[in-house]
This record gives structure tokens, sequence and C-alpha cells, in this order.
């Protein structure tokens, strides 16, 4: 009983070792791996052709609204977060274990190979499929140096009356290279998702300011899995003229906006230093990249208290047409000389409504024909009352809450459009006057330590690639044989490895070298 027990255990055993090999076997073939890289490829494009959450979750909200059950299933997918969901990992590390497990032998074969000498020279060389023969009335020992002469520069092993020569090793170094180089992508690309962070901010034009020195300088941050947040690449950009050129029909075609930065040890001596930032046209410092992502507008507001006081205020405003820049926000007010909280609360003031750079006016309603400023004008609505920014949670500097709307702390006292200059006056008395609008610019920092190395991969992937497919294995032997009348019998085979487009020129070529003595 205890010897069946063990058999059976033992054969269990061998079921097991023998369903593990053969699954290593599959995933670490060459068509497995061929398999997963288009499978990665194909995961790969929801990201590019998709909205996703981490680039701009409105734009994806929308998209799911707008696709009904649809957008929901391809919610449910992670079809608009691609490269976190469990499949694509899934992918990712299944081609990465299979593309080690392929390199691996093929490499230990690789440099058994270098070291290995030509094949000998076949006994039967007619039968290789390039084949010329001649009886010249020269020694063996002479055929054997004329081979070796037009076969300088090929790997070569000399017999009694044989030669033995093979070349296009580099066809299975550049195969090597490209492997061992999209290994060292796919690491690339594992590690910047790591340590990688990228961050936008929007900042005034004419004198704004911005530092890298935390997230919280940040209006939206994307950190690595290994990033924090507490140990950013310290540097820092003042903006000074921003200038836009723009289409007839208002298309963009082009931002920039001149700039002054210092990092490194400029941030120690004070030294700024001159950038004209462009669209696609980024700063690179201390291993970072500055983007000129966009611009829009802030218009700027002097509200003059019942008492005299006066606040002005300017906050940028966000744009809901990318055509025509119009654009809509809140600027909010606290009133002056008021130490009590609840009365405080009470009378607070936000300009709400919509800023038109170009205005076209259909009656009353406001809208904006084109981008650039020529005479703006605001369409505002004024409410007063609590605005909710002393209750501790955070709110869009864009809009006011409209649940304080709904439950009347916060009431509409004032609607009117307004050209630069132009004011209101509420019940109170309160004025409020628009004086202004100025350019922001929306920049982006991202930082990737991997980006070298993503790049010197991909250069290497496309050498090691070309080298594959260019250079061809082939082999040549010689067989140098004394006839009986003092003359010898030269014979010349030759066999492509791989394919034989264009080796049957260079055989005759070689042939002709060793059997009439031609140069090759």
């Amino acid at each position: 009983m205890a010897a069946l027990l063990v058999r059976r255990r033992r054969g269990v055993a061998a079921l097991v070792t023998a369903f593990l090999r053969n699954t290593w076997r599959g995933l670490t073939s060459m068509r497995t791996a061929l398999t997963l890289l288009f499978l990665l490829a194909l995961a790969a494009m929801p990201g590019a052709l998709l909205p996703q959450r981490s680039l701009n979750s409105a734009k994806v909200d929308d998209y799911v609204r707008e696709r009904g059950w649809w957008g929901e299933l391809l919610q449910k997918l992670g079809f608009f977060e691609v490269y976190a969901t469990p499949w694509f990992a899934a992918i990712y590390l299944l081609l990465f274990t299979s593309l080690v497990g392929c390199l691996l032998p093929r490499t230990v074969e690789y440099f058994k190979q270098m070291r290995a000498k030509p094949v000998l020279t076949p006994r039967n060389l007619s039968r290789m499929p390039h084949h010329a023969q001649a009886e010249l009335g020269i020694t063996p020992d002479e055929a054997v140096a004329r081979a070796k002469k037009a076969m300088r520069g090929w790997r070569m092993e000399t017999g009694e009356g044989t030669v033995s020569a093979e070349r296009g090793f580099l066809r299975e170094t550049g195969n090597l290279v490209f492997h061992f180089a999209l290994l060292g992508l796919l690491v690339s690309f594992a590690l910047g998702k790591m340590y990688n962070y990228e961050g936008q901010v929007i900042v005034q034009a004419n004198g704004g300011q911005f530092c890298n020195g935390g997230i919280f300088n940040y209006d939206q941050f994307r950190p690595g899995l290994r990033v924090d947040g507490t140990e950013l690449t310290p540097f820092c950009v003042e903006i000074g003229k921003f200038s836009a050129e723009y289409l007839d029909n208002g298309q963009p075609v082009g931002y920039q906006a001149d700039i002054r930065y210092q990092a490194g040890e400029d941030l120690e001596t004070n030294t700024w230093r001159p950038y004209n930032l462009q669209v696609n046209h980024p700063l690179r410092t201390s291993g970072d990249r500055l983007y000129l992502l966009g611009h829009g507008y802030t218009p700027t507001f002097t509200v003059t208290f019942p008492d005299g006081q006066k606040r002005t205020q300017g906050i940028q405003w966000l744009p809901t047409d990318q055509l025509t820049l119009a654009s809509e926000g809140a600027t909010k007010f606290d009133p002056p000389g008021i130490t009590d909280s609840e009365q405080r609360r009470k009378n607070q003031i936000a300009v709400t409504g919509l800023l038109a750079p170009t205005p076209l006016l259909h009656g009353n309603i406001l809208n904006s024909k084109f981008p650039a400023l020529n005479d703006p004008m605001v369409a505002v609505d004024v409410y007063r009352g609590d605005l909710g920014v002393d209750d501790g949670r955070g709110q869009s500097i864009f809009s006011i809450d409209q649940k304080l709307v709904e439950q009347g702390r916060l009431q509409k006292v004032a609607r009117k459009n307004l050209a630069l200059g132009e004011e209101l006056t509420l019940d109170d008395g309160t004025k409020v006057r628009f004086d202004s609008v100025s350019d922001w610019v929306s920049l982006q920092v991202s930082h990737d330590p991997t980006q070298g190395y993503v790049l010197a991969f991909a250069v290497l992937i496309i050498l090691g690639l070309g080298v594959s497919l260019t250079v061809k294995r082939r082999r040549v032997w010689v067989r140098a044989t004394p006839l009986e009348d003092g003359r010898t019998l030269v014979e010349v085979g030759g066999l492509a490895r791989t394919d034989q487009a264009g080796y049957g020129e260079e055989f005759t070529r070689l042939a002709r070298a060793v059997l009439i003595g031609e140069k090759s």
C-alpha cells in the first residue's frame, strides 16, 4: 500500500513537472513573444484613441455620458485608465517574462557559436545549392592560398586542401540587440512610471512666477508610484510677455511666452536666464521639461463697498470654447472691516459670468466671435451672501457652490453686460467695475529620469532590426583535390543559411576569384 502511494505521488509530481515545463517552453517561445508584443500594441490603442482619466477626467465623464451604456461598459473594462488596468499589466509582465526566457538560452547559444569554428567541408560539395568546379594547373596549396585571399575578412578554418568560411554572424548579433533593446525599453518604461511625475499649473503673464518646490504649487499633480512629492527638482520660472497668433477663423497658429528661469546653481546666485517658451518647444532644465500648453484670460474687477473701501482682484477664468476663448469663472471678494465671522459670511461678493475676448451681442446675450482681445466684455451675475470659503472644504476657483444658491445662503443681486471701465451698482450701494483683462498661461512640468534610456533603447531597436534584416548568414567551402595528371580539381560550394536573395552574385564572384584568379 505504501509503495502504491509513493508511485502515485511520483506520478502526480511528474505530471505537474511536465505541465510546468511545457508551459514555460510555450511562454518563452518566439511565437508567444511576438503574439504578446502584438497584444501589447493592441491593448495600448485605447489609450491613444480614447480620453484617459489621468489626463482629462472631465472629458472622460462627458464621453461616458454621451455614449450611454457603451460608455459605461468601456469604463468598467478600464478603457479610460488603460495603463493602470490589471489586464494591461498582465500582458506587460508576460511579455517581459517571455523575452527573458527567450533571450537567456539564445544568448548562451550565441556565445557558443562565436567561439565555435566554421563547419568542416562537406564530403560532397556538388549537393550544395551553389556549386562550381574546375580543373586547374596549380597545386592544392596554391588553390587554398587563392581561396584564403578571396575570402579575406571571413571566419575561416583551413585543413588539408580545404577551406571552410562563413560570414554574416552579425545577423544574430543584430537580432539579439533588437530583443535586448526591447527588453530594456520595457524596463525603462516601468521604471519611468515609478519615478516620474507630471503637473499642470496656471501662471499669470507679465510677472507671474512658479517654483517647483512641492506638489501644493500645482493645480494638478500626478506622481509616479515611488514619488511622494517631497524631492522635486527645484527650479523657478517667471512669465513675461505672452503673445498669440491666430488665423482669420480663430484657429491658433502659435503661442509663445518670454520667460526667465533659474535652476541648479542659479538658484543660489539668484541668476535668471531668458528663454522663449513655445508650444512643442519645451524648456529642458534640471532633468525636467517645462511645456506651454495653452492660455486664457484673467478679468480684473474692483469692488467699492458702501463705506468707500475698495478691493481689486483678478483670478483666471476657464475657457469654455477653445475656438473663441469665451471663458467662465468666479471672482470672489471678502468685505473689508468686518470682524464678525457671521456678518462677513453674509456679505461676501462673487462676480461670475462670461468673458468675451471679442464680443458678439445678440440683443443682451453676449458671446465671443474671436479668441484675441478686441474690446472685451463680460456678462456678469453678482452674488452676495455666504460663499462657503470658510467652512474648511475645498471648492473650485472657477465657480460658486450652487447648493448655497439653492439653500438661499447665496443670492443673485445683479446682472449686466460690462465693457472695459464700466461698472454696476448693487442695491446697497456697492459698486463693481470691470477694470482690465490680462493673459494667463497653462504650464506642464514633466519629469522622467528614464527618457534618455528610452531614446537609447529605441535607437538600438532600429539598428538591431536593420542589421538583422539586411545581413545574411552564408557559408563557402573550397576543396582542392590533386589529380593523376598533375592538375588539381578545385570545388567551391556555397550555402545561405537564411534568405538567399543576392547571395548568388556574391558566390559567383567568389567562385571566379578561386577558380580563375579574378578579384572578388
